[in-house]
């Protein structure tokens, strides 16, 4: 599971004051346009990159594969296919913890992301990965939305809760993803489940008020001074089902993963009472089209 920014929970966000006038970082929901989705995200990221991996590393794992905050794994939900021998890109890879799994199982793997600062620490676990496995991941700095490889190379495309609400043209994003995979491949991705929008961002009682509309496509924007220093885009399902069909995308599932008891920890908005009763992470499970 990735990060927010192009890559992680999106609901590690600051909380901003009462006050708008005395507080200089506020949130609000207004138009951001690419070149200002990006500068914010990237930059969020890099200065988010340490502690994001001090709260969520051991959560994440490694080399593990987690799909969202309810703690699905792919190693139980195999929404990949087959691993073993494939040419397979993470984009929105943050530290390539997923990546490695994939590594881990056979595939040739890269993993990309915008934020440099999340590929340091991917680097740093490349290496303690490597004398443990023998094994690396390259990592690849770059827009989701202008993935720097040829047509067709990859057999399977992926992200955790990476890159996909983090850019202001995630219909890019579905087409870029659709060029460098081959006939018959596999797009699969995570994200916040479009619902989760429309409630408040708050793991008790509170968030499980409706307070927005399902249908309020404006932007999440947090600023300082009136710079966006991070930005998030809301799809509705309708719209993620449009944007992959106009890829040339074929949608094989969508998975809403329930909350396990077992798991009682807290993540940003995500919690077990709210879990028990919305989906909070919505996978699309896509494959390209064999003509």
């Amino acid at each position: 599971m990735s990060d927010v920014g192009e890559n992680s929970d999106p609901n590690d966000r600051h909380v901003p004051g009462d006050d708008p006038d005395t507080d200089r970082s506020v949130a609000a929901r207004r138009e951001a346009d690419a070149i200002e989705t990006t500068r914010a995200n990237r930059t969020w990221w890099d200065l988010e990159a340490d502690g994001y991996y001090d709260e969520h590393g051991t959560f994440l794992g490694d080399d593990d594969f987690v799909w969202g905050p309810e703690g699905l794994r792919e190693a139980d939900a195999a929404l990949l296919g087959e691993l073993e021998g494939k040419d397979v890109l993470e984009i929105g890879a943050g530290a390539a913890q997923c990546s490695r799994y994939a590594a881990r199982n056979g595939a040739r793997v890269v993993a990309t992301d915008l934020s440099g600062g999340m590929l340091r620490h991917g680097a740093e676990l490349n290496g303690r990965f490597a004398i443990a496995t023998g094994l690396t991941v390259p990592l690849v700095q770059c827009d989701a939305t202008t993935l720097p490889f040829p047509d067709a190379c990859f057999d399977t495309v992926f992200t955790a809760y990476g890159a996909v609400p983090f850019v202001a043209d995630s219909a890019a994003l579905m087409a870029q993803a659709a060029r460098v995979l081959r006939h018959g491949g596999r797009f699969v991705f995570s994200t916040t489940h479009p619902i989760r929008w429309a409630l408040p961002d708050d793991p008790g009682y509170v968030g499980l008020s409706v307070s927005s509309s399902y249908f309020d496509r404006t932007p999440y924007v947090e600023q300082e001074s009136g710079a966006a220093t991070y930005v998030e885009h809301h799809r509705t399902l309708g719209d993620r089902v449009r944007e992959l069909t106009a890829a040339g995308l074929c949608l094989l599932d969508l998975v809403e993963p329930d909350w396990p008891p077992e798991n009682q920890q807290v993540w940003g908005g995500w919690s077990p009472l709210r879990g028990a009763l919305i989906p909070g992470t919505a996978i699309f499970v896509c494959e390209k089209s064999v003509n």
